[in-house]
């Protein structure tokens, strides 16, 4: 394998998780009076920490968002988690074959590390990443299309970011790792090769994931 380290977008790469998310977010969103239909929520925010929804609606309204935002959107999405996420498809015969081969993979995600871990839980991929391998934007304090937080997981990992190769599915994930000088491959499932310019290759089972890694 040509790259030293394999970073994995969590949220609709490991976890198929983004369909649940965004309708929670965008009923929220309209809830509160920001009519926000589930493919606003795709376009504005997949991919994106929770701080770009304050941003983007206080810089189109002029509005601040609920101070209890945050904690609420939370709630219902981990809610949600519990009943109703799967791993995608395949992740785990990836995971398997990394771990096998000794290739180092981690997770970097623009969700919060208790996201990160109840999805995991949920799906049973946590046997795969112990908390020396799961990295959030909270750990940054911005999330993509911001570089910073695959740049400090190359960082942390001990790999230069010239040999990191990162898996995402989001053109703001997409952003962030060729800002932060990484090969990226792109994640077709939920959007398309043209969402993600930039990208080396895109795919859209994950099983065909490891032959392009080669």
């Amino acid at each position: 394998m040509r790259y030293d380290l394999v970073i994995f977008d969590n949220d609709g790469v490991l976890v198929d998780s983004e369909p649940i998310a965004n309708v929670i977010l965008a009923g929220y969103l309209t809830e509160l009076g920001h009519p926000t239909s589930y493919e606003d929520s795709l376009r504005d925010y997949m991919g994106s920490a929770v701080h770009r929804v304050h941003d983007l609606v206080r810089e189109r309204t002029g509005q601040a968002l609920p101070a209890d935002f945050d904690a609420t959107l939370h709630a219902r999405t981990f809610e949600a988690f519990e009943r109703e996420l799967s791993a995608v498809e395949g992740v785990e015969d990836v995971l398997g074959a990394l771990r096998a081969d000794g290739i180092p993979y981690c997770v970097a995600s623009s969700g919060s590390h208790e996201r990160i871990r109840v999805g995991h839980r949920r799906t049973g991929l946590d046997r795969w990443f112990d908390d020396s391998v799961v990295f959030s934007a909270q750990d940054v304090g911005r999330g993509k299309p911001d570089p910073d937080l695959f740049l400090y997981a190359a960082r942390q990992m001990g790999v230069a970011p010239e040999r990191c190769v990162v898996v995402e599915d989001s053109r703001l994930g997409v952003a962030a790792a060729l800002a932060a000088g990484m090969d990226v491959y792109g994640f077709t499932a939920m959007t398309t090769a043209g969402d993600l310019t930039g990208a080396k290759g895109c795919f859209a089972d994950m099983k065909e994931l490891l032959a392009l890694l080669v």
